[in-house]
């Protein structure tokens, strides 16, 4: 949702944008606003299969040399797993799709969305038109690194990420004059709805956890230390709203740890309903963590939406998370994979509800000022004016959360 809003506040701003997906129409997880804009995007996905190795055959006559050269790099490159290494040739092979659709549709400067296969598309379909090239580095599309992620900032124009430490870590891929290029610009809010939460802080406490059931989020952590609360007796009920590939393992967990009159799984909640459960709950709970492989978060939307409906908010210190969560000042850290600790922050968030009002207040102000859409929109607004691209195209893929 975070990249659609990006999306539409520049629309707003007067730049013309144009947005293509690599893959095909998405069926389930659309708001209302992103399923009336949905026929304004170009798809490429199964369906495109032929167009997609014709313009392979037609580009390679068409500018051999450069043909070559990029056969040289993508396909060759050491990937961190075979899935990874699979959309990025798919993604490769899509850039010669686009190249065409771009050059068709009057395209002078190519955006994509994720620094992973999108920007292996966008880099792609840019080389061969000779258009600029820019990207956005985010969370798991950059950590851990794809095989050509060096190439792919020293190819950019410029580079956008989310977050300072994703700044740090970007530019040790780059040497000090390509350094140059990174620019952090915080994500814009994207509720609509900023209703402060009731917050009773009244037994049964009422937890909220928001996202994808994946490896990333800490999800099983955050049951484990669910049951520590449910041993020592501490009243609780937690709503834990998403899908994703972990929810069969996540209900298995629950149901293991004796958890199912204590934890709610309801599923996917759209965009349009997920501001009635932070106006409902008493704390969020973000529990991310690193995976073994490095992939990890960069700032959870969700902790800002929370904070936003000024609800207290418990995470986990990783990534970008303390550039938001101060501990004690705007919200509860704890150590990632530390079961003990995460529920001994949210029984000192429940049990001083003074404090924990205080803190989401504070949260709130934070993140008012840091992910203000007017602001940080004119600031991506700029990034684009600066490199003077009158049209820009958003080569991405599906969205994340």
């Amino acid at each position: 949702m975070f990249i659609f809003r990006e999306i539409k506040n520049l629309q707003g701003l007067g730049l013309p944008i144009s947005v293509y997906s690599l893959y095909g129409p998405a069926k389930n997880g659309l708001s209302t606003e992103m399923r009336a804009a949905a026929a304004d995007v170009t798809r490429l996905g199964a369906a495109s299969l032929f167009r997609v190795f014709r313009d392979v055959w037609a580009w390679s006559r068409r500018r051999p040399d450069v043909s070559r050269r990029l056969w040289a790099t993508i396909p060759w490159r050491k990937w961190s797993c075979i899935e990874v290494a699979a959309e990025n040739f798919w993604s490769f092979l899509a850039g010669f799709r686009l190249a065409t659709l771009f050059e068709q549709d009057g395209i002078t400067h190519v955006h994509a969305a994720w620094a992973n296969g999108p920007a292996t598309a966008a880099w792609v379909a840019a080389t061969l038109l000779d258009l600029p090239f820019s990207f956005s580095g985010r969370a798991g599309d950059i950590h851990p690194q794809d095989g050509a992620l060096a190439e792919k900032i020293q190819a950019a124009d410029f580079v956008h990420t989310n977050n300072q430490a994703n700044v740090d870590y970007l530019a040790g891929f780059a040497d000090a004059q390509d350094a140059q290029k990174i620019h952090m610009v915080y994500n814009s809010l994207t509720l609509a709805s900023r209703a402060k939460a009731r917050v009773r802080m009244e037994p049964p406490y009422r937890l909220l956890a928001v996202g994808r059931f994946c490896r990333t989020k800490g999800f099983d952590v955050l049951l484990q230390a669910c049951r520590l609360l449910d041993r020592e007796g501490f009243p609780f009920q937690l709503t834990l709203v998403g899908a994703g590939f972990q929810g069969a393992y996540l209900r298995f967990l629950r149901h293991q740890l004796g958890l199912r009159a204590r934890v709610f799984l309801p599923g996917f909640v759209s965009h349009d309903r997920i501001t009635e459960l932070y106006s409902s709950s008493d704390i969020f709970v973000m529990p991310s963590v690193i995976h073994k492989t490095g992939d990890r978060d960069g700032i959870p939307n969700v902790i800002m939406e929370a904070l936003s409906h000024c609800l207290p908010v418990v995470a986990t210190n990783i990534s970008g998370i303390p550039e938001v969560i101060e501990d004690g000042v705007t919200g509860r850290l704890a150590p990632q994979r530390d079961p003990a600790a995460l529920a001994e922050a949210i029984k000192a968030m429940a049990v001083d509800r003074k404090s924990a009002l205080a803190m989401a207040a504070a949260g709130r102000k934070r993140v008012l000022a840091m992910f203000d859409p007017d602001k940080n929109s004119r600031a991506l607004f700029e990034l684009y004016r600066d490199d003077a691209v009158p049209l820009a195209a958003d080569a991405s893929g599906e969205g994340k959360a």
